[in-house]
């Protein structure tokens, strides 16, 4: 990864915009098969986390499926995500005050869609690339679709050094471009 900002700034600033809401919680929406040794992780981890695939999983499909995290600030857990994974595409953020499971309920229901000729199709949203792609596409029933209980996600940008934070404010999706290691913010509509 290139980086341009010191990880230990750009971790302290990417913890900023991720809890900064008192009474939500912040949950990491991560993807298996891009995070390497990730239900290892979670075995040890103290974090309360759940697959958004429901049922008794064969080891392959546990390991490649998406996993719902709540992250507290100070946790190893936490730390090794944005110091590891950011700029590597594992995952994106979401601040809400719903629960794990009723946030887990809520990802689970656009986890397939079909396709113009009705074909079911896996939606991985939980990559960065996809969700910056395709929320400025939405139009306002689909945001409050899947923004339901969530009152802002957050993912990497096109540089290790930017953070993009996504949020309904007046029927209207707003953007924010945030450079990280710095005070910049610049707001896109």
């Amino acid at each position: 990864m290139n980086e341009t900002v010191p990880a230990e700034v750009r971790i302290e600033h990417i913890k900023r915009l991720l809890f900064t809401s008192e009474g939500e919680s912040t949950y990491a929406i991560l993807d298996g098969a891009s995070v390497p040794g990730l239900l290892e992780k979670l075995a040890v981890a103290p974090e309360e986390h759940a697959c958004l695939y429901r049922g008794e999983l064969e080891p392959d499909l546990a390991h490649t499926a998406p996993y719902l995290v709540k992250l507290r600030p100070e946790s190893p857990l936490t730390e090794w995500i944005l110091g590891e994974g950011w700029g590597q595409h594992w995952g994106i953020f979401a601040i809400t005050p719903a629960s794990l499971e009723a946030f887990r309920r809520h990802l689970r229901g656009f986890l397939r869609v079909r396709d113009h000729k009705g074909q079911i199709l896996y939606f991985r949203y939980y990559d960065p690339r996809v969700l910056s792609v395709y929320l400025p596409t939405c139009n306002i029933r689909e945001l409050r679709f899947v923004f339901g209980p969530a009152t802002s996600y957050v993912c990497e940008g096109h540089a290790p050094d930017v953070a993009l934070r996504y949020s309904l404010q007046e029927n209207r999706l707003k953007t924010t471009t945030v450079t990280l290691g710095s005070d910049k913010a610049e707001t896109a509509r």
